[in-house]
């Protein structure tokens, strides 16, 4: 059963990056777009993606982590590593959420800011993700 666990959590991981990596690039091209027909059409793109990937699989990610970890809670409890994944996952979930602010404020069509601050924004999920995969792969304490 933790095999399968491990499966199903590792593809839900790999769905919410997925959405992670790309809704900050949209966010990159709605932030350029000049027009109202493209910039409407970024706008309907960042809401599917958030509320049909990014979210259920965050949540999946989330419920199969806890699954995994109550298979065998003295082990992860102990583990230097395991304290320092989850604290980088629970602030990838407050970068999911500040995904979800972004968002709110081009569907209104209120300020947001320039499309080079979304370039560096893109960035971060990648730092998570290494963090994260070093942490459970290698743990180093």
């Amino acid at each position: 059963m933790f095999a399968w666990l491990e499966a199903f959590h590792l593809i839900s991981v790999v769905c919410w990056f997925a959405a992670l990596f790309y809704l900050p690039r949209l966010f990159v091209y709605h932030a350029m777009a000049e027009d109202e027909v493209g910039r409407e059409r970024f706008k309907v793109m960042e809401r599917k993606l958030y509320r049909g990937i990014a979210t259920p699989s965050m949540i999946a990610t989330v419920l199969f982590g806890v699954a995994l970890a109550s298979s065998a809670p003295r082990y992860y409890l102990e583990a230097g590593w395991f304290h320092a994944k989850l604290a980088l996952v629970a602030l990838l979930v407050v970068y999911h959420h500040l995904c979800l602010y972004y968002l709110k404020r081009f569907a209104a069509d209120r300020p947001t800011p320039s499309h080079r601050f979304f370039r560096w924004f893109n960035e971060v999920p990648a730092l998570f993700l290494v963090a994260i995969v070093i942490l459970a792969v290698v743990k180093p304490f």
